[in-house]
């Protein structure tokens, strides 16, 4: 071989040896750049889990406070719920108290009616009429034995209520009445007959100038309530402290 072909041969051989290493260079290149790349995902992937993570914690702190909330609303509402009952129960025995609502119960029904016993020549002919104060010595006695709701004729009677003659009629709640006047009671049927009936008291003085009486205990009574007009003028309620 000669000299010139020994030089070709040393120049090819040196340029693969060059090609084997740059391709080995490369190849490391390679794999250092991929093994940088995954580690910069790991540390970006690790970021994200912690701002997830502080996320999911600031959400859970969220709910726990909104629960905590709506456990106060539930508390206040049914506090709220249990003040609004008792003043609904006070309510109706305000109304009750007041004559505004019906209300059913045992009780006695009494009827006074005009006498029918023949007048003597001179006789005051007043004297076999029944009268006013002869319907509120009656109420004035039921309620005394206990009566918790009075009626005359259908009227309601209340504190405001009164009881006068006018003319042949007696007006009770602004109503004209006439006889037989029908008086109705709720309460102890008993305490309130004995009351009526005892010795000396209104029922027996009816009867000396014959008024007519009836006195009936009842299971059930079905009582009005009073439907007239409650109006205030001059009173005043007094507040708390003054």
């Amino acid at each position: 071989m000669n000299n010139k072909l020994k030089g070709q041969f040393v120049i090819a051989l040196v340029c693969f040896l060059l090609g084997l290493m740059l391709v080995a260079q490369f190849r490391s290149t390679q794999k250092s750049g991929s093994a940088l790349t995954s580690l910069q995902r790991i540390q970006e992937l690790t970021t994200e889990l912690k701002t997830v993570m502080d996320e999911r914690e600031k959400l859970k702190e969220e709910l726990a406070e909104m629960r905590k909330r709506l456990e106060e609303y539930e508390n206040s509402a049914a506090d709220v719920s249990r003040v609004t009952e008792a003043m609904k129960r006070e309510l109706e025995k305000a109304r009750i108290a007041a004559g505004l609502l019906e209300g059913t119960g045992p009780g006695i029904v009494i009827t006074l009616n005009d006498s029918n016993l023949p007048r003597q020549p001179g006789e005051d002919p007043n004297l076999f009429l029944v009268h006013d104060e002869d319907i509120l010595k009656v109420v004035n006695e039921l309620f005394a034995a206990g009566a918790e709701a009075v009626s005359v004729n259908g009227q309601r009677i209340i504190a405001t209520s009164e009881i006068r003659c006018v003319g042949p009629t007696i007006m009770v709640n602004s109503v004209r009445l006439a006889p037989p006047f029908v008086i109705q009671a709720i309460g102890n049927p008993d305490n309130l007959e004995s009351s009526l009936k005892m010795r000396g008291g209104i029922i027996e003085s009816l009867q000396v100038f014959g008024i007519q009486v009836s006195i009936k205990k009842q299971d059930k009574i079905n009582m009005p309530a009073y439907t007239g007009a409650i109006k205030f003028e001059y009173f005043e309620p007094v507040k708390a402290g003054e």
